[in-house]
């Protein structure tokens, strides 16, 4: 990379490439997802159970982190007063309703045949899919159609924003007054680290059991206070090419502390699943809550982290390839998962050894991204469904939002498994 004094449109080009590093472990992840043991729509007969730690250390801090950023590329873009609502509603939307109704159907078809045994054609299940069929069952376990799949993020994102468009109105009509000098009293001292880790451990000791994952937009609960409040941290702290209130310069100031907070309490966690897959018996309530509040650690210190490493080594850092991958990650967001659950079916009956096969899928996947982005930039009705910015106007601040994994709402899929582990 060829560092410079100013990024094109005075954007934060170290926004962009923790957007383009998270889409990457993204595509890593859900191909990861068809090799452990955890419940997906579609599985390898051959486990690979060697992944499932990286994964595990990945998964409290990786979507979070994408609602960090998408916060804080959300203020960028409202910055001057320039409307919000409606251009995000038109760029988020669009690719929402078009994913649902094209991309997300193969895997959703794909999954009842592997786990119900479906006989019937693609046109067949199709007549199912779009008519709300719900016999796809096993057990009390059932596929509500349509679905949304992975694209639950974008729902959630395009919530968030509106909330976020809202109080921003509020606040302006109110001529710009009101409690908000927070952000700048969190920049201080070690509160950028110690105070939100507060937030999301009282969340997730009070909520997390009593409303666990589903990626149902209205019975979320917990989610939502997890990535509500990592929206709002990300465009309130971070979403400002002055740094006004030095929430960058804290990041950089306490990126070690912030990695080996995170590096330890990784490692406490590790620690204590492996003494409860030993046969260790239950935690006490007392030691239940230390648990759930060491892994909110593992879901902040990690992106204080990033956000640190990124904004002391990549700020201002641009790479002629920079604007074409950013620009393209949304476009790979939504196809992504398809194309890994559609290659995966299709090569596991093919019996390549596995150090062949799983970087063959990882390679499909990112092939499809690419088909399908450069499909998108040529042909003009494919924008705005695909997420992708006309030529004229792609070099606006920093912004597409950013993945996901899961399933429909509510979560799940159609028979009962071995859960991942929750991003939350």
């Amino acid at each position: 990379m060829t560092p410079s004094t100013s990024s094109p449109g005075g954007r934060l080009v170290e926004l962009d490439w923790l957007r383009i590093g998270a889409f990457g472990l993204l595509i890593l992840y859900h191909v990861g997802m068809f090799y452990v043991s955890w419940d997906w729509h579609v599985k390898s007969p051959r486990l690979i159970p060697a992944l499932e730690v990286p994964m595990r250390l990945m998964s409290p801090w990786r979507m979070s982190l994408l609602f960090v950023v998408s916060g804080a590329a959300t203020a960028l873009l409202a910055a001057g007063g320039r409307p919000l609502a409606g251009p995000r509603t038109r760029r988020l939307l669009w690719p929402l309703l078009f994913g649902m109704a094209v991309v997300v159907p193969p895997q959703a078809y794909l999954e009842v045949v592997e786990k119900v045994g479906y006989a019937g054609s693609y046109l067949d299940f199709l007549a199912l899919y779009y008519t709300g069929y719900g016999g796809f069952c096993r057990g009390d376990d059932c596929l509500d159609l349509p679905t949304w799949n992975h694209l639950w993020f974008v729902a959630y994102l395009w919530v968030y924003t509106l909330a976020w468009a809202a109080g921003r109105g509020a606040w302006r009509r109110l001529g710009g007054r009101g409690p908000f000098t927070w952000p700048a009293w969190l920049a201080g001292g070690a509160r950028l680290i110690w105070a939100p880790w507060l937030l999301f451990a009282a969340a997730r000791i009070g909520l997390v059991q009593r409303f666990p994952t589903t990626h149902d937009l209205l019975h979320d609960h917990y989610m939502h206070v997890l990535y509500g409040s990592m929206f709002a941290l990300g465009a309130m702290l971070f979403g400002h090419r002055d740094d006004r209130h030095g929430a960058w310069a804290a990041a950089v100031r306490l990126r070690w502390w912030a990695l080996g907070l995170a590096v330890a309490a990784s490692a406490l966690s590790e620690l204590g699943a492996r003494w409860l897959g030993d046969g260790g018996p239950p935690p006490a309530d007392g030691w239940l809550a230390a648990l759930r509040a060491n892994n909110a650690l593992r879901q902040w210190a990690p992106i204080v982290a990033l956000l640190g490493f990124a904004r002391r080594h990549l700020a201002g850092r641009d790479h002629p390839w920079r604007a074409w991958v950013g620009g393209g990650v949304f476009a790979f967001y939504i196809v992504h998962q398809t194309v890994t659950v559609v290659a995966g079916h299709a090569l596991a009956p093919l019996g390549w050894p596995l150090w062949v096969e799983a970087p063959a899928l990882v390679a499909l996947t990112v092939a499809g991204g690419v088909l399908a982005y450069e499909a998108a930039r040529r042909v003009a009705w494919l924008q705005p469904v695909m997420g992708v910015a006309p030529r004229a106007i792609s070099s606006t601040a920093a912004g597409a939002p950013a993945r996901a994994s899961c399933s429909r709402p509510p979560c799940a899929s159609a028979a009962p498994g071995t859960r991942p582990p929750s991003g939350g």
